[in-house]
């Protein structure tokens, strides 16, 4: 019987390795169920919030959502269309969620990207797709002015009047967002 020590066994070249299944496979049936759950509660209650969401076509891993703005807020009157492209492993990562309709905020740069701490590294898997257009429409109102994406408007923010003139200046545009 040979024995032999460490330094005679040789590992296989970096580009021969194998990579390893991932442990815990993604189960896209209890994600599928999870998102049609979603969506019953969103049609139950989203109406009444202002905010509502449904698949596009029959993907239901893609959504389209829409948040009105809520009373007493610059955006109050108007209504936004978002995307919303939930990942094979959500609810423990979050869904990419883009406006579609353009918004002028300090929060959303040019092209509809959000910038929201839960959509980030804040993200529970408690939070729900309800509870995602709820803080995005929280948001319009009440935006993070220390953490722009769109500086103009942040610096805009403190003269509500000129504020609110470039909100509908952008929304009757009706510009769609470069991809």
């Amino acid at each position: 019987m040979e024995v032999r020590n460490e330094d005679d066994v040789q590992s296989p070249p970096a580009s021969s390795k194998q990579l390893k299944p991932s442990p815990n496979p993604v189960d896209t049936n209890s994600v599928t169920q999870r998102l049609q759950k979603e969506l019953m509660a969103l049609m139950m209650s989203g109406d009444n919030l202002g905010v509502s969401a449904f698949p596009e076509g029959d993907n239901i891993f893609t959504w389209i959502g829409t948040i009105e703005g809520s009373k007493g807020t610059t955006y109050e009157g108007l209504s936004y269309k978002l995307s919303l492209r939930f990942p094979l492993d959500y609810p423990f990562k979050p869904p990419q969620v883009k406006f579609e309709t353009m918004c002028f905020h300090p929060n959303v740069d040019q092209y509809g990207n959000i910038c929201l701490d839960i959509l980030q590294d804040k993200w529970s898997s408690a939070y729900d797709c309800r509870t995602i257009l709820l803080s995005i429409q929280s948001l319009l109102g009440e935006p993070n002015i220390d953490s722009p994406l769109n500086s103009v408007a942040a610096s805009l923010w403190k003269n509500q009047e000129e504020y609110k003139k470039m909100v509908r200046k952008h929304y009757m545009s009706d510009e769609s967002f470069e991809s």
